[in-house]
């Protein structure tokens, strides 16, 4: 690869957390790294000069980069971890131990302990992690210790000799550590209904527990209770610290191979990941020619066995995302619904979207000024445009169950996109999941204020919706006076059709188009802004109370509520007696309602 070439794939790199890995000219991997930027992280080594001798020599031998995309910091850190001790790579610095990180063990045991280990042993326990930082772990497992008292001995708690009195109470029952399951002060029901909510935790499913520590926290306040107040407050601190388990290391997967497949366009883009002992140990994604309309599994067949054969896996299994009829004798193909084997199919295919947009950005990057004259020439007769379309700016609007409505509006000038002019819109107008009255509201308050601003208004607005999104956003132009300056069309995503104001049918333009293919990018880019920006509020506004919800609810009554019935399942259960001595006959009307409808 030219350093050109090397240089447009860095500017195509995407901006998610990940591991890139550098290969040399004869294709041997070289250096193995993390990051939570890959572009900025990549690109850090070819913008600067080096003092470290050592970086420099690495970067003169860099013939190639490959990149895999995770979910986390966390999960590139164990990655990388992985990849190191696989591949030995010259430059990087060599583990010296067989040092793993640890997990949290749920013992196959009566009345299960809970405790840290760096061995995965198959004997029917439960493991969760692992545990890049171990500081994290104990914090966790302090703060399980202080929600659910449980034993820590190591005593055999067969339910024969529990009833023969083979044990007696020790001081860690005396002091509250533990409710005495020992000598039957505790049932095995009530230990286990603990142990289940603790796997919620540590599985990630922590908000129920971190809503009721803020119940918990409100109370104590209102009690003037402050020091204990305090204290719940650090044990939320400590969760909010928590990351949930990773999906690049599973106690629960073995070894399996993991193959995902796309065609489109007569090229079939693919992963395949090899899982050894619940540690991806080989990623790669790429593509290859297919023709004559060659099916996912003819292609698949061709490709799998070249696979497995160039890294040498003998897993029995390979997961994979659609029906494939070509088990062998020496391995068979599994398609997962849920659990740890489906975070893994979904993983590979976010590995695939991030390597066709990679080839997308590189190509057009590579791009000279006079195709993309060409390009904006052809999208003007296409879309039968009275001007070139120098500047063109997408709406995409997202919500989740009609809450937190977003808007997202980018902009691309002179085919390119100009991300300082990108723009976020939170929904103020609109409630309740009504898509066309959230695009009026953004594409009014967008162009009201380019035109009060005196500001250059775009040729082309892509709406990224059907017929009713498109009449939605023309009754705003009509409104502004906008409707003959600037030309506008919605793009459905089903079958990519092309909408026009007016037509009653949408046109369907070839998948090789470039016009296609540039509005595609748009759309894409457009949906992938808003979606991020959607996802940040609802991780801000997904612990509210349910009664934040309820209209004519303020916070003295949510606060009186809670000081009479400590948690919101004592809220529901209450007698409409207790409720009124509470809050009186409005307010509990207004529960006993809200209640009636959500039984």
């Amino acid at each position: 690869m030219s350093n050109t070439d090397l240089l447009l794939k860095i500017k195509s790199l995407p901006e998610n957390p990940g591991i890139y890995q550098y290969l040399n000219s004869l294709d041997q991997i070289i250096y193995v790294g993390k990051a939570k930027n890959l572009k900025k992280r990549v690109s850090s080594y070819f913008t600067k000069n080096h003092e470290n001798t050592k970086t420099s020599i690495l970067v003169k031998q860099i013939h190639d980069i490959r990149f895999v995309v995770v979910s986390s910091e966390f999960d590139a850190l164990i990655l990388e971890n992985n990849l190191i001790k696989e591949y030995q790579p010259k430059y990087n610095i060599q583990l010296k131990d067989d040092k793993t990180f640890p997990w949290i063990c749920v013992k196959n045991e009566p009345f299960p302990r809970i405790f840290p280990t760096r061995k995965v042993i198959k004997d029917g326990s439960h493991y969760f992690g692992p545990y890049p930082d171990a500081k994290v772990m104990y914090m966790l497992l302090k703060l399980i210790k202080d929600l659910f008292p449980l034993r820590s001995c190591k005593l055999d708690l067969k339910p024969a000799k529990i009833q023969a009195n083979k044990f007696s109470l020790c001081l860690e029952y005396h002091i509250g550590n533990c409710l005495g399951p020992c000598t039957g002060q505790q049932t095995p029901e009530n230990y286990l209904n603990s142990i289940d909510k603790i796997k919620d935790l540590l599985k990630g499913n922590y908000a129920s527990v971190k809503n009721m520590l803020k119940n918990e926290m409100s109370v104590a306040s209102s009690k003037f209770e402050y020091e204990k107040a305090q204290t719940v407050k650090e044990k939320l601190r400590a969760l909010d610290g928590y990351q949930s388990k990773s999906t690049i290391v599973s106690a629960g997967v073995d070894s399996v191979d993991v193959f995902t497949i796309e065609i489109e366009n007569n090229l079939a883009f693919f992963n395949y990941m090899v899982i050894h002992n619940g540690a991806i140990i080989h990623a790669y994604s790429s593509e290859v020619n297919c023709y004559h309309d060659e099916t996912i599994e003819e292609v698949s067949e061709k490709i799998i066995p070249s696979l497995r054969s160039l890294y040498s896996s003998t897993c029995k299994e390979i997961l994979v995302e659609n029906e494939l009829d070509q088990n062998s004798d020496t391995y068979h193909f599994f398609i997962p619904k849920r659990g740890d084997k489906k975070q893994l199919i979904e993983l590979s295919k976010k590995n695939i979207f991030f390597y066709r947009q990679e080839k997308k950005k590189r190509e057009f990057l590579k791009t000279p000024k006079k195709q993309i004259d060409d390009i904006l020439e052809q999208v003007q007769r296409d879309l039968k445009l009275t001007e070139l379309p120098r500047q063109i700016e997408c709406f995409d609007n997202s919500n989740f169950q009609g809450t937190n409505a977003v808007s997202a509006c980018v902009v691309f000038e002179n085919g390119k996109a100009s991300k300082k002019d990108y723009r976020h819109f939170n929904v103020k107008t609109v409630e309740g999941p009504d898509d066309f009255a959230t695009m009026k509201e953004v594409v009014f308050r967008r162009y009201s204020r380019l035109i009060n601003e005196c500001k250059s208004l775009p040729q082309l607005i892509v709406i990224d919706g059907g017929k009713g999104q498109l009449s939605a956003a023309l009754e705003i132009l009509d409104e502004l006076g906008l409707r003959r300056k600037i030309a506008i069309i919605g793009i459905a995503k089903r079958i990519e059709e092309i909408f026009f104001p007016g037509d009653s049918k949408a046109i369907v333009l070839d998948k090789r188009s470039e016009t296609l293919k540039l509005l595609q990018q748009i759309r894409d880019e457009a949906h992938r802004f808003g979606i991020t920006h959607h996802r940040n509020r609802r991780s801000k506004t997904g612990l509210i109370s349910e009664l934040d919800l309820l209209k004519g609810i303020g916070p003295k009554t949510k606060e009186k509520l809670f000081k009479d019935f400590k948690t919101l399942s004592n809220i529901k259960k209450a007698s409409k007696e207790d409720l009124k001595k509470s809050v009186g006959p409005k307010f509990s009307k207004i529960i006993e309602d809200w209640l009636g409808t959500n039984l």
